[in-house]
């Protein structure tokens, strides 16, 4: 299945935290925080401005972005747990 996100949403795919932590121990399930880091899957076109042109995105398909912990609608799709988040949830691009 494709998202195609509309306005100034995008569609993140969250990266999990290890499982096992530096000194062996493995973490269940819900002592994990949520993850705050993940990678653009699809953007929005972005929003339009009061002359109804589109206002450009910073984010593009590939990116690694921060997102506030708590932010976005979680879905699952073919088993992947994706956020749909505006953009203005997201923090930073991770540049490597």
């Amino acid at each position: 299945m494709k998202l195609k996100p509309l306005g100034n949403r995008v569609v993140v795919e969250p990266i999990e935290q290890e499982e096992m932590t530096a000194g062996g121990i493995v973490l269940p399930e819900t002592a994990k925080e949520k993850p705050q880091k993940g990678t653009v899957k699809a953007a929005g076109p972005g929003e339009r401005d009061e002359d109804g042109k589109h206002i450009a995105m910073d984010v593009k398909e590939g990116d690694t972005v921060l997102f506030a912990k708590y932010s976005g609608t979680e879905i699952k799709v073919e088993g992947k747990k994706l956020l749909i988040l505006r953009e203005t949830d997201l923090l930073a691009i991770v540049v490597e």
